[in-house]
């Protein structure tokens, strides 16, 4: 990974490194730059061109008591046991390596370099917290930072939902993009990217000065193994994720 520490980052800053493929969490900014592997392609949603799926709509019904917040990052002791709950629910599920989240380092990673731009979404059901959406809301569109959900309301299908949620909020602020960090072809983790239709794939990570020529793929034909099905921080070295997705 190829890493900036960037404690003042403003808003344009942000949209333009965004833009060209890079991640954050925290005051970190980063890229994959794997010598002879390029694998890691950054993708993003066309928002206003977008049209929902019939399981994406059954999604989008099933989530109708389900109860909304945006607001700034926080840190709460319920914020670290949803996560560390729905790490846990990922090991048996799916194969990923546990590695329990402390409060600073939560701190460190969701809600410092948040500045005007970074916000939660927060989920409620049953009178408490089901799920939590980091984003970026952005000058173009908003990054996709992390999600994480209470397992036992796995039927509602809060992963599809929140990214559905964060495609109409995107229609509201007049936002043309959703930024869904890294897809990688073969890794089941990232394959649900491309359910998300049109959507668009980078070329490389160009620099600032150079505009990021981007190509939209047809990728609905191609066949997903399980070589990389496992937690999507630790999927391609660690991509998406500085120490850990």
């Amino acid at each position: 990974m190829y890493y900036r520490y960037i404690p003042n980052a403003t808003r344009t800053l942000a949209s333009e490194l965004i833009k060209r493929g890079w991640r954050r969490f925290g005051h970190s900014y980063f890229h994959p730059i794997c010598k002879g592997c390029s694998e890691c392609k950054n993708i993003r949603i066309d928002v206003q061109n977008f049209k929902p799926t019939r399981s994406q709509k059954r999604a989008i019904k099933k989530n109708r008591n389900t109860q909304i917040y945006i607001q700034k990052p926080t840190l709460t002791y319920e914020h670290v046991e949803l996560y560390n709950k729905f790490h846990k629910f990922k090991e048996t599920k799916s194969g990923w390596n546990y590695n329990e989240m402390d409060v600073q380092t939560y701190y460190e990673e969701f809600v410092v370099g948040a500045h005007n731009f970074g916000k939660e979404v927060l989920y409620f059901a049953d009178d408490k917290l089901i799920a939590v959406d980091l984003i970026d809301i952005l000058d173009d569109g908003i990054s996709s930072i992390y999600f994480f959900y209470d397992p036992e309301y796995e039927k509602l299908s809060l992963g599809v939902y929140s990214l559905l949620v964060q495609i109409q909020l995107a229609k509201n602020l007049g936002l043309e993009w959703i930024y869904l960090g890294y897809w990688v072809d073969g890794c089941k983790s990232f394959a649900y990217k491309t359910n998300f239709k049109p959507y668009q794939i980078l070329e490389g990570f160009p620099p600032l000065e150079e505009e990021p020529q981007r190509q939209e793929i047809d990728l609905s034909t191609l066949y997903f193994s399980s070589k990389c099905d496992q937690n999507p921080h630790n999927c391609n070295q660690n991509v998406d994720n500085k120490s850990k997705e």
